[in-house]
């Protein structure tokens, strides 16, 4: 994935609505079914569908989507390239739910990813830090909040579950300053 390919707002949103209709795909909750289509019809209406037809061409060109001339309509799927890209949008805009009442449990990543994966080990500590997670060291951070499902849709996108741990603790010694860094009591 090339960091050279600048994609602008338009050309973004359609990659993650294609994304959502993978995402659609593949969930087997109805609850998250409906969720997911509210977010879409959302993000359908925010659409210049004017504008819509130009950025096809282009995600089309770049070999981002396959789009296909039927009948009556053109269908467009995301190319793998495609989803890659639509994931990092993703990650780039994710944030973890914070319930209203902590429930005392530190979640702590410690990775030990190898200077051949020197790019991947420096964007996965900057997606940390962009979540939110306290570095308590260089290959250590803390959240204070339920994390996993973010976590790895983070992990699995820079292909480093290998080299990743996650913890659960309920003590950090000396924790005054993560607690006072996410206002806990």
């Amino acid at each position: 994935m090339s960091r050279e390919l600048k994609l602008g707002p338009a050309a973004q949103k359609v990659l993650l609505l294609l994304l959502t209709g993978l995402a659609l795909g593949l969930t087997r909750s109805p609850r998250q079914y409906f969720r997911i289509l509210k977010n879409f019809q959302k993000s359908w209406k925010q659409i210049d569908h004017k504008k819509l037809h130009r950025v096809v061409k282009t995600l089309d060109a770049k070999g981002l989507i396959v789009a296909k001339s039927k009948r009556s309509y053109v269908q467009i799927s995301l190319s793998p390239q495609g989803q890659k890209w639509a994931t990092r949008y993703k990650i780039e805009r994710m944030k973890i739910p914070k319930p209203s009442k902590w429930d005392g449990q530190w979640r702590i990543v410690i990775f030990d990813i190898p200077e051949e994966r020197k790019k991947a080990r420096d964007a996965f500590a900057r997606a940390l830090k962009n979540l939110g997670f306290y570095q308590l060291q260089k290959s250590v951070f803390a959240y204070p909040y339920e994390c996993r499902k973010e976590l790895d849709i983070v992990i699995e996108f820079f292909e480093i579950k290998p080299y990743i741990n996650c913890i659960a603790a309920h003590k950090i010694d000396s924790d005054i300053e993560l607690k006072r860094y996410f206002d806990l009591s």
